[in-house]
């Protein structure tokens, strides 16, 4: 298969060293040192207290690149659609757009370039962490879970599923990809959120009755909204799940506190953001997190 992965981060790093084992894989990335070096040294990941260098092809630039078979988005969700639009000659009439990036909604931005029938949504059980130029840490391992919004009548989930198994990793294709999506995001655009509005360790939620408070508020309109959609979400069950979380990881540091700390843009769109999105289409009220949306964006503009 042919495969460009756009984003050469940890994640990206990750996938596109093993899928080239067994594919043609081009890494795309805006930053020329980075392409340079897997160019001349290829990717080197940390697997296991082993290091494994891997030789996928590198550019920073697609002009003039023939359609590939299937494009994954590894880029922060904020710059999907930049990303998409700028190496768009990647992408023909019989080209898949995958996406695993972090929150919901990110089909929104996808349908632009490819129709539902193109479109694969999910997530990723893998985690990883960048160690320097053209070095990541794959810090463990998981499921790949795929699904698409509507029926896969050209059967290109299971060419997927053997592509990707082919080269170490595990796939589960699910009938109702968004359940697990949304089963994700309920600790995010709560949990997450709010550590990073009040810029605290993961374990401060579940000990501090004010941050608690706002966490369950935040938990049952996501789930009201979920509920809108089809889907299901027991209030009490996602509750439970996301204080065990907060108190088993006392010294976490999530991604929407880690970006605010560091004077970057945070992903809250497709976070917090898709749950007020989702939320007008129903017709729910979520004034939490119109709220924390509102918040989060005005300490980015703070940072600048």
């Amino acid at each position: 298969m042919k495969i460009a992965v756009i984003g050469a981060g940890a994640m990206g790093s990750i996938y596109g060293s093993h899928l080239s084992l067994n594919n043609e894989v081009y890494m795309v990335d805006t930053a020329p040192a980075v392409v340079e070096h897997i160019q001349k040294e290829g990717i080197k990941l940390l697997e296991d207290n082993e290091e494994h260098v891997y030789h996928p092809n590198a550019v920073t630039s697609t002009e003039g690149m023939e359609p590939v078979d299937l494009v994954i988005l590894f880029v922060k969700s904020l710059y999907s659609k930049a990303a998409l639009d700028t190496n768009r000659s990647l992408i023909g009439p019989g080209t898949y757009v995958m996406t695993l990036q972090n929150g919901s909604g990110h089909e929104d931005i996808l349908e632009e370039f490819v129709s539902k029938d193109h479109m694969i949504i999910g997530t990723t059980e893998d985690n990883g962490a960048v160690l320097g130029l053209g070095y990541v840490k794959r810090g463990g391992t998981g499921n790949t879970n795929v699904g698409m919004l509507v029926e896969d009548n050209a059967q290109f989930l299971p060419r997927l599923k053997e592509a990707f198994e082919c080269c170490g990793f595990r796939v589960n294709v699910h009938s109702n990809i968004q359940q697990l999506i949304w089963n994700k995001l309920f600790t995010n655009v709560s949990l997450s959120a709010v550590t990073g509005i009040l810029q605290v360790d993961m374990g401060y939620i579940a000990s501090n009755e004010h941050a608690w408070n706002m966490t369950v508020r935040l938990i049952k309109e996501a789930a009201s909204v979920a509920r809108g959609l089809g889907l299901l979400a027991d209030d009490d069950e996602i509750i439970e799940k996301v204080k065990k979380t907060s108190e088993m990881s006392p010294n976490g540091c999530t991604s929407i506190r880690a970006d605010l700390q560091n004077g970057r843009k945070t992903e809250v769109d497709t976070i917090s953001g898709s749950v007020v999105r989702a939320a007008k289409k129903c017709g729910i009220p979520v004034p939490t997190h119109e709220f924390l949306v509102e918040m989060v964006h005005a300490m980015e503009d703070k940072s600048r």
